[in-house]
């Protein structure tokens, strides 16, 4: 063949190909049944049409519909006939921009009547006609001015303008569905009769063209598709319950936390919230207390620091920059709240000497840090513009790297594990485009936490791990924590980020074994990454139900008759004595009344007393979610109670003493 290219297979075989060969065409090659069920094609990872021509050497593959890698195409392909619908159903209606998002889709119109959830019903009515039309996706490649023409004519002034954001060195593709056509990077499935009907409609919500309020408000409606039924059904049910274990709902019904206009995105928490706040900053102290030292680098800085770091050219937009109100003040300056720890901590460890043999020092922090987000993205405690990061910064030499990356990754394990996590993923990211520090400094760095990487792999089979190739902070890879929790969501929380920026910038350095100043490897680490964000993640995986351990309210001591309140008193006495966070209801209310209203707020253990209880020694212990109670002597249910508080992180020492 003149023009020939070598395919690797997933089996291990290579062949050679005409380079003009199509991926259909491959496919065909191999098996018909194979080309029948085949949607599309990988080359070196990146997804094409299989109606592209191969055209150079790689490692290829043949994606099936049922291949992971597809749900990404059926969800694209349903936000085309999604576009395709409204159109044919409201003449005149613009569309936007649809992209595939995590579960779904969207798309944005410009409608002068918004789209409502009523509208729904039609347009998922006409989804399922063009599907079953069955019309092939096909392409086409046009010249700028003939695609300006074509959708000018059609009235569509938003893609018009994105045409002339495309960059002039690529192409500018054209997808067609029968009649239909979208401006489209692709790559799609063969045809629309490809997607199925495993889709529904979600939502609609207004979205500003291009995210900027300048702009006309558009119409946004999501949607999300599946391979099957089954999936769908998953993840609707999965949704149903996600909605009843929001934290914001939890948050009130257990008098936690609000949030009001006159402090966006930051918390007002109430005793029981905050008493939570500071079991879990208490646990996290303890686990750290043998091997970091704990600082507090200042809530407000000069802006000029901030220029050092890079952070006031990289992230000004994110900053909150705060004068003092006098405007006539003699020393007036341009001050920033800070957004994250890391400067601060630099310059802590450049107060004095460091000696080689002082490393690796560690340095953390429950600081609480200021970032803008824009409104639209606040969403309770999982975003905030003020929150408290468990910060912490190693220093070490370069020797000492892998050692210090194995020791936070055991630390970060065992902190979910203590909190009932136990499906994790570890993602290693790897150099990005733009970055800093010589390529020999990231192929070191890389190439010890690959190492490390390995050794977490065959550590234990509860851990996934990943390469996100090209994902890395600009300054250094990072591996970054993802956990599952009781619904099968992923939250990404801890991460561990290798620097070769901060120290550089700020001239951080110790005195090696020869007496010579050296830069230090400067190690980002964070555990549950935003406090708050991780008790919000924390609410709705227990769905309100802690464990005795980590509960506000650990046991509420409720009266049947007032003959009872003076027994019951001291029954909060002596659990308090114990160690456990307990509260007397003596109200004149029925104690069914009293445990249904215990129960909604999610109190772990409800004691009941009445005159026998009183005249015994006993009490009636029920627990959340049970309706059975058990009668056990005071001092039999004060000891149970006890030991079963004992944070875990407490119960490994008293077990390892």
């Amino acid at each position: 063949m003149s023009n020939s290219v070598s395919l690797a297979f997933p089996d291990g075989s290579a062949r050679q190909y005409d380079a003009a060969t199509t991926g259909a065409e491959l496919a065909e090659s191999i098996s018909k049944s194979l080309a029948k069920k085949a949607v599309a094609y990988s080359l070196d990872g990146v997804l094409r049409d299989l109606s592209d021509p191969i055209g150079s050497s790689g490692k290829i593959e043949i994606i099936t519909r049922d291949d992971p890698r597809a749900l990404e195409l059926i969800r694209h392909d349903a936000a085309h006939v999604l576009a395709e619908a409204v159109q044919e159903l409201w003449p005149g209606t613009q569309v936007t921009i649809g992209p595939v998002i995590e579960n779904g889709f969207y798309y944005d119109f410009a409608r002068n009547e918004p789209f409502t959830p009523e509208d729904f019903p039609a347009i998922e009515k006409k989804m399922r006609e063009i599907i079953a039309r069955n019309r092939p996706f096909t392409k086409e490649v046009w010249d700028r001015e003939h695609a300006r023409k074509v959708f000018r004519e059609k009235g569509e002034a938003y893609k018009v303008e994105l045409i002339d954001a495309i960059p002039p060195d690529q192409d500018l593709k054209i997808y067609f569905q029968g009649d239909w056509f979208d401006l489209c990077r692709g790559p799609h499935m063969v045809s629309t009769g490809q997607i199925g009907n495993a889709f529904k409609l979600m939502k609609v919500a207004g979205a500003y063209w291009r995210g900027d309020a300048n702009n006309p408000m558009l119409t946004r409606i999501y949607g999300t598709a599946w391979a099957n039924q089954e999936q769908l059904d998953a993840y609707l049910t999965m949704l149903e319950e996600a909605e009843k274990r929001d934290h914001r709902r939890l948050g009130r019904e257990m008098d936690l936390f609000h949030f009001q206009e006159e402090g966006p995105g930051v918390v007002f928490w109430h005793s029981k919230g905050w008493k939570m706040f500071q079991n879990l900053v208490s646990y996290m102290r303890r686990r750290l207390a043998d091997d970091y030292q704990e600082v507090n680098a200042p809530q407000v800085l000069d802006h000029s620091l901030w220029e050092t770091s890079g952070h006031w050219g990289w992230y000004k937009e994110n900053m909150f920059a705060v004068t003092t109100a006098d405007e006539e003040a003699e020393d007036k300056r341009v001050f920033a709240l800070k957004p994250m720890n890391c400067p601060g901590h630099v310059q802590i460890f450049k107060h004095g000497l460091k000696s080689y043999r002082e490393l690796p020092i560690r340095f953390a922090e429950f600081g609480a840090v200021h970032r803008y987000e824009p409104s639209g993205a606040l969403h309770g405690l999982m975003r905030v513009r003020g929150f408290t990061q468990d910060d912490a910064h190693i220093f070490c030499t370069e020797d000492q790297l892998a050692a210090e990356c194995l020791k936070i990754n055991d630390l970060i394990l065992s902190t979910y594990a203590d909190f009932g996590f136990d499906e994790i993923t570890v993602r290693f990211a790897t150099r990005p485009e733009k970055r800093v520090g010589s390529d020999a400094l990231w192929d070191h760095a890389e190439e010890i936490m690959g190492r490390v990487l390995k050794q977490i792999q065959s550590s234990t089979n509860r851990i996934k791990t990943e390469i996100n190739p090209g994902d890395g902070a600009f300054y250094g890879p990072k591996f970054d924590y993802s956990l599952k929790d009781a619904i099968g969501r992923e939250w990404q929380c801890g991460t561990t980020q290798v620097d070769f920026n901060l120290p550089e910038r700020f001239g951080a350095f110790y005195i090696d074994k020869d007496s010579e100043k050296k830069q230090p490897v400067m190690v980002h680490r964070a555990i549950c990454g935003s406090m708050e964000r991780f008790l919000g993640i924390l609410i709705e995986n227990y769905a309100g139900h802690f464990p005795l351990w980590f509960a506000p309210v650990q046991v509420v001591v409720a009266t049947i008759t007032s003959d009872a309140d003076d027994y019951a008193i001291k029954v909060v006495q002596r659990l308090k004595a114990a160690g456990l966070a307990a509260e007397p209801d003596l109200r004149n209310e029925k104690i069914n009344y009293k445990v249904r209203e215990h129960s909604l707020a999610k109190v772990p253990v409800i004691l009941v007393c009445g005159k026998r209880e009183a005249e015994d020694g006993a009490v009636n212990m029920r627990r959340l979610g049970s309706r059975d109670q058990t009668s056990l002597p005071l001092d039999e249910a004060v000891a149970v109670l006890a030991e079963e508080a004992v944070p875990p992180d407490l119960r490994r020492k008293r077990q390892a003493a």
